[in-house]
């Protein structure tokens, strides 16, 4: 990543408001805790490595209180899921580099395994190792050549976001007043100054369920109007949200 886009990045940060309700704020991982070791991951076949030139980026926010619903019990999950660093909301899925169409690129280098100081530095933004680990191998090596600057930029980001109230919209849904997609994009919206709400994209499982909330980025980092080929849930599309 050159100079110019991490000066972009560092405007961005500045235009959106400070995080008053940052999600990984109360989370605390001990010095005297040892976190567990990633494996090293792989393309699943020599057709997945895609070196297609940028033309913008999606941030992924995953809604960790759903994911923890059905998946909470799983060893892989357990830091993310029994509190023990933390209660979690949103966390960072990743940020993704894009092209012109579907085809973003992906896996673009060899991976070596993440230093463990730089695991423990991204523990609160994305409470997984592997998960941090397979970040960097997709996505992260397509656009630089170092995992400290690819998820320094990306905590800058997360940092930068400032949420809406999640569990009053979660709540809607009992009162008869029910958030729909378009309706979860303008809260963010709303809390974020120069993020317009055709810059995000809610994503949701099949039985209406908050699964992620996808940010829309340009080149140049900014928020850009969500392209065609980036799936989500239609306006109109009730939205439930599970509060744990």
């Amino acid at each position: 990543m050159n100079k110019y886009n991490i000066l972009f990045a560092l405007l961005l940060s500045a235009l959106l408001i400070t995080p008053a309700q940052a999600q990984s704020w109360q989370c605390n991982v001990p010095q005297n805790m040892s976190l567990a070791r990633p494996k090293i991951e792989l393309p699943p076949n020599p057709n997945a490595i895609r070196r297609t030139s940028i033309d913008g980026y999606i941030m992924a926010l995953s809604w960790s209180r759903e994911f923890c619903k059905s998946r909470g019990k799983r060893a892989a999950n357990m830091l993310q899921c029994n509190s023990k660093i933390g209660d979690f909301g949103f966390i960072l899925h990743g940020l993704w580099p894009e092209a012109k169409g579907p085809n973003y690129p992906q896996w673009c280098r060899k991976a070596a395994l993440l230093p463990r100081a730089v695991v423990r530095k991204n523990i609160c933004m994305t409470p997984s190792a592997q998960l941090l680990q397979r970040e960097w191998a997709k996505h992260g090596t397509c656009m630089t050549h170092r995992p400290e600057a690819y998820f320094d930029i990306a905590r800058l980001m997360f940092n930068a976001i400032s949420f809406p109230d999640m569990d009053r919209l979660s709540r809607q849904y009992k009162r008869g007043d029910a958030i729909t997609a378009a309706g979860l994009g303008q809260a963010f919206a709303n809390e974020n100054e120069d993020l317009p709400a055709n810059a995000i994209k809610v994503k949701a499982n099949r039985r209406g369920w908050l699964q992620e909330v996808y940010l829309c980025l340009g080149k140049d980092f900014m928020p850009r109007r969500c392209p065609n080929f980036v799936r989500g849930e239609r306006d109109t599309n009730v939205i439930k949200i599970w509060r744990g």
